[in-house]
């Protein structure tokens, strides 16, 4: 694989600094066009120690206008970062629609170093090349340009380069121990790194591999790919936006399923009296849970969605009057931010995935997408279909670091919503909370199960299911809500302590 980048390539000055200055203008020609694109661009500079990886990427910054690029160093994770799942440091870094990330260290740095040091094996390695071809298929699903580069050294070479940085006084401080520690390793390392390479080349995102031995030969051979792959994406999308928008079709059912909802048995319900003394005995108990999760650093997300006036709201305040509000935060879901909508539409979520012990609570989701984005119309047929398989993977991905996600469905009927939307305009202090737009999803209330009942069916697995709750009565549906809490803390909190 890497012979190809191993033929002595070089570039003389006075032919760099004519094609460089003709390569920036095209560079910042291109930019200009991309700042109005609906798609964020990744590049990701990757290679050998010696390799040349900064000198590429201080000339990036140096033909880019750096006011809609940015470069992120990720080294080892911070304390924070350590306490969420281990995607999550790169997510909430990703750039902006219109907008270039340049990551030095990425998601390939530490799965190809384990492997190296020996510290995981083939079988582990696997695992987390997997997981990075769901990731960059996840964002170029939604249209993000991702464009890998290789910078490779012979073992000569790469020798030569070490020895000439930390010759010169101006260079030396580049040259670590660790550096040597891994010239030590060169052969472990280029046998990884080969590996990795052909296991994550997609055609969606294939890897550059480049020689790495002369810095100007280098720096305009990415800057050329660059270039092109910016220049190609952009036509690609323009024929896809054209195309797409003759043959887009009215959202269709892709699951035929028994209707869940509908076996549901509403009339469940619990007098005040009982309703009383079971939450003051199930908030005392989700008071003692949570403080003993907090200690053992295990994190909870709890999902609510449910149809407008469910008592969604209501069963949270329940939760949340138990527990220290130090230690949890409730994040109300509405529509977009301009910042958000630049983004994949996970990206808002990854952001409050909470720390070690914390817990998130989520007032509607990313099941939005499959939701209320699908029956509106606001996302494309391809794109709600592809959410299920990216929300699964999106859910495990927390539950392999540990932490509990619960998902509560409130389900009411068609006329128990009517009768509540009545109440509330007749309270002052909740006249707020109905709008003309909550009528008029009455009328697609159909159409709205039809997308529940398969939102359930696909995202519903062993260590995340759906709990539906009946919530005719406010009360059994609070009740219902907080006693699983409870019961879900305490099997995690047996399992933690065997």
């Amino acid at each position: 694989m890497f012979e190809v980048a191993e033929l002595g390539h070089t570039v003389e000055k006075s032919v760099y600094k004519e094609k460089s200055a003709q390569l920036r203008t095209e560079l910042l020609t291109i930019q200009h066009r991309l700042k109005s694109c609906p798609f964020p661009v990744i590049v990701i500079i990757s290679g050998v120690d010696g390799g040349g990886k900064g000198e590429v990427i201080n000339r990036l910054n140096e033909w880019f206008d750096p006011h809609y690029m940015r470069t992120i160093a990720l080294s080892e994770p911070t304390d924070e970062e350590r306490e969420r799942p281990k995607f999550w440091r790169y997510w909430r870094t990703l750039p902006a629609k219109g907008t270039i990330g340049v990551y030095v260290g990425s998601w390939y740095s530490d799965p190809i170093a384990q492997r190296v040091y020996q510290k995981i094996d083939d079988t582990v390695l696997q695992a987390e090349l997997t997981q990075i071809n769901q990731l960059e298929e996840l964002l170029a699903d939604d249209d993000t340009l991702i464009i890998k580069c290789w910078l490779h050294l012979k073992k000569d070479m790469q020798v030569k380069r070490l020895k000439q940085l930390a010759k010169n006084p101006a260079t030396n401080w580049r040259v670590t121990d660790k550096d040597r520690q891994h010239l030590g390793l060169y052969d472990d390392f280029i046998g990884v790194a080969e590996k990795v390479l052909s296991e994550t080349s997609k055609a969606y995102a294939p890897w550059l591999i480049v020689e790495g031995s002369d810095n100007r030969y280098s720096s305009l051979t990415v800057g050329q790919h660059v270039l092109e792959r910016i220049r190609q994406h952009i036509l690609l999308h323009e024929n896809i936006l054209t195309a797409s928008a003759q043959q887009e079709e009215p959202p269709k059912s892709q699951v035929e399923q028994y209707n869940l909802l509908d076996a549901l048995d509403l009339s469940l319900k619990l007098d005040k009296s009982s309703y009383r003394k079971q939450l003051e005995k199930y908030q005392g108990k989700l008071n003692e849970l949570s403080r003993h999760a907090l200690a053992a650093k295990r994190s909870s997300i709890l999902v609510f969605e449910g149809w407008d006036a469910a008592g969604k709201g209501g069963a949270i305040r329940r939760l949340t009057e138990s527990m220290d509000a130090r230690h949890y935060q409730v994040i109300p879901i509405a529509a977009p931010t301009d910042e958000e909508r630049a983004h994949h539409y996970l990206w808002r979520f990854w952001r409050h995935i909470p720390r070690a012990g914390q817990v998130t609570i989520y007032d509607r989701s990313w099941y939005g997408r499959v939701l209320v984005e699908r029956v509106e119309g606001m996302a494309k047929t391809r794109q709600w279909q592809r959410a299920y398989s990216e929300i699964v993977n999106f859910e495990e991905a927390m539950l392999a670091h540990g932490i509990v996600i619960m998902k509560f469905w409130l389900h009411i009927d068609h006329d128990e919503q009517l009768a509540r939307f009545k109440r509330r305009e007749e309270i002052s202090y909740k006249q707020f909370k109905i709008t003309e737009e909550d009528y008029r999803n009455r009328e697609k209330w159909d159409d709205y199960q039809k997308a529940v009942n398969e939102m359930i069916a696909r995202t519903s697995t062993s260590k995340s299911s759906w709990l539906l709750v009946e919530a005719n009565d406010k009360y059994y549906a609070r009740i219902k809500v907080i006693k699983a809490y409870c019961e879900c803390l305490e099997k995690m909190l047996d399992e933690s302590n065997k």
